[in-house]
Parts: C-alpha cells; sequence; structure tokens
C-alpha cells in the first residue's frame, strides 16, 4: 500500500475500471481514508461515495474549488505525519516512515490515506488550479508514500502535460492498457520500456482490462483486472461500509462534511512571481525568484527555496508550465559579482500569462 500509481490507456479499455478496483480494495480495509476525484463528470468513481472522505465528479469551477480545498488539507496532514514521524523514537519507527504497524495505531493518526485522480489530465490544465494542483500532487507523489499516502492518476491521454514528469518520474506502479504509440507507452511504463519490449500498442480493442504493470516484481509483466461493475461495486462498498462502521472510520464526505475552504491559504503563482520581479527587471533567474517567493509566502513556497541544485528552478518551471510559460538563458552576476547564463523567466510572458487568465474569467 506504500506505492504511488499511474494508469494510462486510450478510452473504453478499462482503466477507470481498474482505479475503482483499485478503490474498492482500500475500501475494503477499514483503516484506510478514501480520497476519489473523477473529473469526467460522469459518476464512475460514484458507487464508492458512501465510504470517501472526500469525493467530487465533473470539472466545473466548484468542483475544482472543492478539490483544491481538500489537497491543502492533505499537504497540511503531510506535513503534520512527516513532523510525527521525526518525533518518535527509533525502536518505534525504526527507518523514519509509516508501516503497516503504525498505520493501526490510531494515536498516531497515520492510517492510510488514498488518493485518486481519474482523468488527471484536466485540473492539471485547468487555468486557474492547476499549477497549485501539479504542486501538490507531485509531493504526494514524491513524499507521500512514504507518510502512508497512496495517489493514484489516471488518464486516456499520457504525456507530459497530462502526467507531469515529477509524477510519472516518480509513481512505483503503472498499468498502461492499450496506447497507440510509444510516446504514450513510455509515459506510462517508464523510459525505453517500449525500446524494450514491453508495448501496450499489442493490445487489441478486444483486450480490455488488460495491461503491462510495471513496478511490482524485477520485469514487468502482463496482469488482468478483475471487471467490477457498478451493482457489484456497491455491493463491496455496502460491505465496507459497515466495516468502518465498526472500526469508527466514517469522516468527512461520507458523514456529510465538507472540506474547510480556508484551511490553507490560496495564493495566486502568476500574480506572486509579478509582485516579486523588480520594476526596472525584464529577466530574473529562477532560483531567485524562488528565494524571493519564499521571502513573500514562506508556507506555500518555502519547501521550494530549500531545494536543492536543479531542483529549485525546476520546480518554478513545472509551476508555471500549465500557464504556457517557458524558460530561457539569462544573464546575470553571481554573489561574488561573476556574470553567468541561467535558467530564467521574462516578465512579459508573465503579464501575458495573467492577461489571458482574466480574458477567460471575463468570458466566463
Amino acid at each position: 500500500m506504500f506505492a504511488s500509481v499511474v494508469i494510462g490507456s486510450i478510452p473504453r479499455m478499462g482503466k477507470t475500471f481498474l482505479m475503482r478496483l483499485l478503490l474498492l480494495i482500500a475500501a475494503l480495509d477499514p483503516r484506510a481514508e478514501l480520497h476519489a476525484f473523477e473529473f469526467k463528470g460522469t459518476g464512475d468513481l460514484g458507487p464508492l461515495e458512501p465510504v470517501c472522505h472526500r469525493y467530487r465528479s465533473g470539472d466545473e469551477d466548484e468542483d475544482m474549488e472543492y478539490v483544491v480545498a481538500s489537497l491543502r488539507e492533505l499537504r497540511q496532514e503531510l506535513r503534520r505525519r512527516a513532523k510525527v514521524i521525526r518525533s518518535l523514537p527509533r525502536a518505534i519507527c525504526p527507518e523514519n516512515k509509516v508501516t503497516p504497524v503504525l498505520a493501526s495505531d490510531k494515536k498516531y493518526g497515520l492510517h492510510p490515506i488514498v488518493v485518486a485522480f481519474d482523468e488527471c489530465q484536466v485540473p492539471f490544465e485547468q487555468s486557474e488550479f492547476g499549477a497549485e494542483i501539479e504542486d501538490i500532487c507531485t509531493d504526494l507523489t514524491k513524499r507521500g508514500p512514504a507518510l502512508g499516502i497512496i495517489a493514484m492518476f489516471g488518464t486516456q491521454r499520457p504525456d507530459a502535460k497530462s502526467l507531469p514528469p515529477g509524477i510519472s518520474a516518480n509513481a512505483v506502479l503503472r498499468f498502461c492498457l492499450k496506447v497507440m504509440g510509444n510516446i504514450a507507452n513510455d509515459m506510462v511504463l517508464g523510459t525505453s520500456m517500449y525500446k524494450a519490449g514491453y508495448r501496450a500498442t499489442m493490445f487489441s480493442r478486444s483486450d480490455k482490462g488488460i495491461a503491462w504493470m510495471a513496478g511490482e516484481g524485477d520485469d514487468p509483466r502482463i496482469v488482468c483486472s478483475a471487471f467490477i461493475d457498478g451493482p457489484a461495486a456497491e455491493q463491496v462498498v455496502a460491505r465496507a461500509r459497515k466495516a468502518r462502521e465498526a472500526y469508527g472510520n466514517i469522516t468527512g464526505h461520507a458523514a456529510g462534511q465538507a472540506p474547510a475552504a480556508d484551511t490553507v491559504p490560496s495564493y495566486d503563482l502568476l500574480g506572486d512571481v509579478l509582485a516579486v520581479f523588480a520594476v526596472a527587471e525584464d529577466k530574473v533567474w529562477s532560483e531567485a525568484l524562488v528565494d524571493r517567493l519564499a521571502l513573500r509566502n514562506s508556507e506555500i513556497y518555502g519547501p521550494w527555496a530549500a531545494l536543492e541544485g536543479r531542483a529549485k528552478p525546476d520546480q518554478l518551471a513545472n509551476a508555471l508550465k500549465p500557464h504556457g510559460i517557458g524558460t530561457a538563458q539569462v544573464w546575470g552576476t553571481t554573489e561574488d559579482g561573476k556574470g553567468a547564463n541561467r535558467r530564467g523567466i521574462a516578465r512579459d510572458d508573465i503579464l501575458k500569462a495573467i492577461a489571458e487568465r482574466d480574458k477567460k474569467h471575463a468570458a466566463g
């Protein structure tokens, strides 16, 4: 249960059924806290609603606001768990990570949390919240498994926008049902998998539910998911609900409670970046912008500034990608007065992105 998951395929090949199957498995663990977000808006994950701590179906503005509020809660929970793990004696937590034993001890609050995003390309490309959603999801993928938080991402369009590199490169379990080309294949299974002979392009249209699975064992292998339709899923959830009632784990959405909209202050990435440009500056190194952002809002950007090496400018670059902003070589001066070329951001690009966003909001 300590592994992030990526599921990819073309439409109608069983991607959502596989994700729902994994959620049903998690639902049968009464300790697990479920967050199910489905952005197609058809309610495919609806059978799980009675056991979900957070649940949403759709891609309207109010849906995205709900999802963002839920993710901000999870980011706070991630930080809380890190502090708990850090405070535990070595005898209880020898490897500084959540174990099944710790997950079962209610006093620590380290129960498994399973977060699923079906059609994840939708929130990542959303104009207002996309960058923040990607930022939090990347953090959940990288740090979450060690802290008992498992993130799952499903998409019918496996590309760099739908599966950001920070997520696709760090997910441990990968399921690739039928795809049409080598790029999508490797985006799900990993670099050079197609060249090595692990090709989900080989599956036919009738091979629904069949996938290459990587991350369990030394080599990928072909697997078939169990077919659980809607009525059968509801039966599983009814059983899971009873087990959870007995365990005392009916919370959040299942208990009629919505996420608090102000659990974590919102932030406007584009506005914040523009604000840390000096009046006379046209271009600034990305790493310098990150340091300035951390001074402006340490709660949001402090972890970015703590990154080392290329990870710091990469963090800003990945956050700005959904807004169509790229980096370019910028000439600047180091602290010791030497000139150097480094990746940076242009002020005009930020202004154009803000204008485009405001135009879309006005039209909507």
